[in-house]
């Protein structure tokens, strides 16, 4: 997305449905501040009207609303509304228009956000979270000098008026009216009782105010928006039928998913025996819903806490939520992208070629191993500047019992306390005392930085944020990616594989990117990977490592219709769309051009290899163009077949899905020579 320079942004005024959406903003936590549903669908409304009505397009009394013009503003935020109201043939009231425009806010905010970023106002942060820019920060914006601009923070012209008393501009009276219907000043000033009056009496001062005012609190539909009355029972699937599907045998948990949600609606229940049922919720409405409303209602770390604890941790990424999640993630957000990557390309060619060098012409390995390691041989130097392969099996091990008895509860506890188990849980302290051996001053001098200088760094600087205590967890991490991110190359590689036609495409692009010499960052782009960027995305749709997040509900929610009570397990199966024919269409075809124009079938809440909401996985860019590069890097040089040739691809999801220990690989030719 194209930034416009400081000087465009000072020339540009903002519009009101833009400057309601900074002032909803809470820069503690990166996103805003919870408005009820339906009042903040009518605020953003009434300023859609308010700045139609300012820009001379309509005209308003108590009785009416009426257009002076229709000509087009050239904003997709105004016209398809001033489009329906023009198209109105009877005249009515602000109220109505108010109340019959509302279902346009989500897509209005949507609008005024991309506006906001694209002038440089605001700067958008894997996971849905928005922060001020550095550019606009740097601008003055608490001092008002540039009055009239769009730099001008439009929270001191507010302040001025609600607590210095100053006489409100007609655009600052509408502001204040559109806040206060989202009840957040509180949030933002100190509101004393004065303050409170002040901001009623300039509340009552515009016409949209009172309308949005009478839509909130007459509005009889306005408690059902907020929460159904009459929500449907949730439906309970057939755990005979679960338990017998052919998926279950196959282990294509997504697909099992979907066939789920088909049959039972985007809400259904599991009721296992001697134990508690099991609500789920699946495809792309209730993706859409988790993804923009799952801060507000759910929360991690109540399932997450036991097996954070079994690395001695509290408060680790992944079970934080809300300031201290935003807060950790944008610090680390520099060790996981795919910038850092790119600035240690040389070495990761070398690390992939010394990996490689070793393979033979009629050399068998089985596919995980073989890939995890391939991939570890990576991670570790590149992430915590250590040697890591012999701990990388029985570190695995550990995390993947951990996760089967403290978060799937598919095995008693004392299972994490065998002597092999214990053995294994020493080997985390062996993984800190290297990373701690070589993360000396002098060891680091002139060595690019690594995530755990990063992380290091944190604890030193706020040793009760990133507490000693879970940098156990936190750099054990790069392991655990090993594993995850190996997993999903082990897919990829019998992908291409199994499809000869695909594997001559790939190696096409290969072969034109590495034949001369090594490529730099910038040299992989859609151009010059079409393939390799289509069939990546296919391997992710079809072969999702991670198919189902897991949230507890600590606010009552309504996700198509069907409430969740406070408390509930939460088993979100964000990957069930990946196999339902309504968003790609002969979904267990491997079919690459599905992420073609006009198709484009990912552009939609369906596909979500990744995850949903805040807890988006922070290193999804590092992670494909590492991914990438492997693959090429194999195409490039080898040859590679599915052993046994006849093998049809099984799967083994739990704790997280990969290939079956049966899937091998067999070094059919080399290509070309290693260079050494």
């Amino acid at each position: 997305m194209t930034i416009q320079s400081e000087r465009d942004v000072a020339t540009r005024t903002l519009t009101l449905p833009e400057e309601l959406v900074l002032m909803l903003l809470n820069e503690e936590n990166g996103y805003f501040h919870q408005v009820p549903g339906w009042d903040l669908n009518c605020a953003i409304i009434g300023a859609v009207l308010a700045e139609l009505s300012l820009r001379a397009k309509i005209d308003m009394d108590t009785q009416s609303l009426f257009v002076l013009d229709k000509t087009e503003t050239g904003l997709q935020t105004l016209d398809p509304l001033l489009k329906e109201i023009a198209n109105e043939p009877r005249a009515r009231n602000t109220q109505y228009w108010i109340e019959r425009l509302a279902h346009h806010a989500e897509g209005i905010i949507d609008g005024a956000l991309e506006n906001l970023v694209t002038m440089g106002i605001l700067e958008f942060h894997e996971g849905e979270f928005w922060t001020l820019s550095r550019s606009v920060w740097q601008t003055e914006l608490y001092t008002g000098t540039q009055e009239g601009t769009a730099v001008e923070f439009v929270k001191t012209r507010i302040g001025k008026v609600i607590l210095a008393g100053d006489i409100p501009a007609p655009r600052d009276a509408i502001i204040i009216a559109l806040i206060n219907t989202c009840d957040i000043f509180r949030f933002i000033f100190p509101i004393d009782s004065e303050a409170e009056e002040r901001i009623d009496l300039v509340s009552k001062m515009d016409v949209i105010g009172r309308s949005i005012s009478a839509a909130v609190s007459d509005n009889l539909a306005g408690p059902m928006l907020r929460r159904s009355a009459f929500s449907k029972t949730i439906p309970t699937a057939s755990l005979r039928k679960v338990v017998t599907n052919p998926l279950v045998r196959t282990g294509n948990l997504p697909a099992l998913f979907a066939e789920l949600t088909e049959a039972y609606g985007p809400v259904f229940q599991l009721k296992p025996p001697l134990a508690k049922p099991m609500t789920f919720v699946g495809g792309p409405n209730a993706n859409r819903w988790v993804h923009r409303n799952g801060r507000m209602f759910l929360r991690t770390k109540d399932y997450f806490a036991e097996f954070e604890k079994v690395y001695g941790a509290n408060g680790v990424l992944p079970a934080l939520d809300g300031a201290d999640h935003f807060r950790l993630r944008k610090s680390l957000a520099g060790a996981y992208s795919r910038g850092r990557l790119e600035g240690r390309l040389d070495d990761l060619y070398r690390y992939i070629r010394g990996f490689m060098a070793s393979w033979s012409v009629g050399d068998t390995f089985q596919a995980t191993t073989l890939c995890r390691t391939m991939i570890n041989a990576q991670i570790s130097p590149l992430m915590i500047s250590v040697e890591s392969q012999d701990l990388l099996v029985d570190m695995a091990k550990y995390k993947e019992r951990a996760l089967l008895v403290k978060i799937m509860k598919a095995l008693p506890n004392f299972m994490l306390n065998t002597p092999g188990m214990r053995r294994r849980a020493k080997l985390v302290d062996d993984l800190l005392g290297r990373v701690q051996d070589g993360h000396t001053t002098a060891q680091r001098e002139g060595q690019k930085r690594d995530l755990a200088d990063d992380l290091l760094s944190l604890h030193a600087s706020d040793p009760q944020f990133v507490p000693e205590t879970n940098l156990r967890f936190a750099l054990s991490a790069a392991l655990i990616a090993s594993v995850y991110l190996g997993d999903c190359f082990s897919f990829a590689l019998y992908a291409m594989a199994s499809q000869p036609e695909m594997y001559a495409l790939l190696q096409q692009e290969a072969d034109a990117l590495f034949e001369n010499s090594d490529p730099e960052g910038d040299d992989f782009n859609l151009t010059s990977l079409d393939v390799t960027h289509r069939f990546l995305m296919e391997c992710l749709r079809v072969y999702p490592i991670v198919p189902m997040s897991i949230r507890n509900v600590m606010n009552t929610c309504v996700v198509e219709g069907y409430e969740i009570p406070v408390g509930t397990r939460l088993f979100i199966a964000q990957t069930a769309a990946h196999y339902m024919p309504s968003v790609f269409p002969d979904p267990f075809t491997f079919d690459i051009d599905r992420y073609r124009a006009p198709r484009n079938e990912h552009l939609s809440p369906g596909y979500a290899p990744f995850g949903l909401g805040t807890h988006t996985c922070l290193g999804s860019q590092w992670m494909q163009l590492q991914l990438t590069i492997n693959v090429l890097m194999v195409a490039h040089y080898f040859n590679i077949e599915v052993a046994p040739a006849n093998y049809k691809l099984k799967i083994n999801p739990i704790p997280s899905l990969k290939p079956s220990k049966k899937l091998h690989f067999r070094v059919a030719e080399r290509r070309r020579e290693i260079p050494a």
